[in-house]
C-alpha cells in the first residue's frame, strides 16, 4: 500500500461508537423498506432479495466495536451509497423466463459465497473502512474481499430475474461506489502489517485475473 496516512480521527461527539450506532439505524431502516417492498411485490422470486441483505443488517448488528474506524466524509458516503443502493432495487416481473434457472442460480452462488466470507469474519464485519481484525482463511485465500464478490455475482443473478433501466442504474452506482470503497478499505487496512502480508499472499481483490 502506498496510501499510509493516519485516518482523521473524530471529536466532540462524534465518536467511533456513535458512528457505529448510526450505521447500524440506517441499514435497519433501510432494510425494512426493502422488506416492505418485497412483501407486496407480486414476483415469487422477489424474496431472494432479501437473502444478500437480511445477511448485511444481521452482522451489522451484532459486530464487534472499533476504535479504528475511517471518519472521512467521502468514506463514509461511499460505504452507505455501496449499501444502500442494492437495497433500493425493485423486485420487478421476470422478463427473460428461459434465464430464470440461471439467474437463480447466480443469486444462490452469489450469496453462498458472500455468507462464507460473512462466517469467517463473524463479529469483524463493517459498512465503513474499519479495522475490526485482519481475516486470511476460507475465502479470503481466493481473494482478498470475498464478500463483494459474493455481492457482485448476486447482483449479476437480481438483474437476469428482474431486468429493469432502474435496477441496473441502481447497481452501476452501487458499483462505482463499491470499488472505491473497496479502495478506500485497502488504505485503511494497508497500514496494518498483518494486512500488508496478507495483501501479498493474496493477489487479487475481489475477481481473479481480473481486479
Amino acid at each position: 500500500m502506498t496510501d499510509t496516512a493516519t485516518p482523521q480521527r473524530p471529536s466532540g461527539w462524534l465518536t467511533p461508537a456513535r458512528l457505529d450506532r448510526i450505521e447500524q439505524v440506517a441499514i435497519l431502516l433501510l432494510w425494512l423498506f426493502l422488506v416492505e417492498r418485497v412483501w407486496v411485490s407480486g414476483n415469487p422470486l422477489a424474496p431472494l432479495l432479501l437473502i444478500a441483505e437480511t445477511t448485511v443488517m444481521f452482522f451489522v448488528l451484532i459486530r464487534r466495536p472499533t476504535t479504528a474506524i475511517s471518519v472521512r466524509p467521502g468514506d463514509w458516503m461511499l460505504a452507505i451509497t455501496a449499501t444502500a443502493a442494492p437495497m433500493l432495487v425493485m423486485p420487478g416481473p421476470s422478463s427473460w423466463p428461459a434465464l430464470v434457472p440461471l439467474g437463480i442460480a447466480l443469486v444462490l452462488f452469489g450469496n453462498l459465497f458472500q455468507v462464507w466470507a460473512k462466517l469467517s469474519l463473524r463479529r469483524s464485519f463493517g459498512v465503513a473502512p474499519a479495522n475490526r481484525g485482519i481475516k486470511v482463511e476460507g475465502p479470503y485465500r481466493i481473494v482478498r474481499h470475498p464478500m463483494y464478490a459474493g455481492y457482485f455475482i448476486t447482483h449479476v443473478g437480481i438483474m437476469v430475474l428482474m431486468p429493469s433501466w432502474f435496477n441496473l442504474a441502481v447497481y452501476i452506482v452501487s458499483w462505482w461506489s463499491q470499488v472505491l470503497r473497496l479502495l478506500a478499505e485497502e488504505r485503511l487496512l494497508g497500514q496494518d502489517p498483518a494486512y500488508q502480508a496478507f495483501s501479498q499472499k493474496t493477489r487479487w481483490r475481489m475477481l481473479p485475473g481480473v481486479f
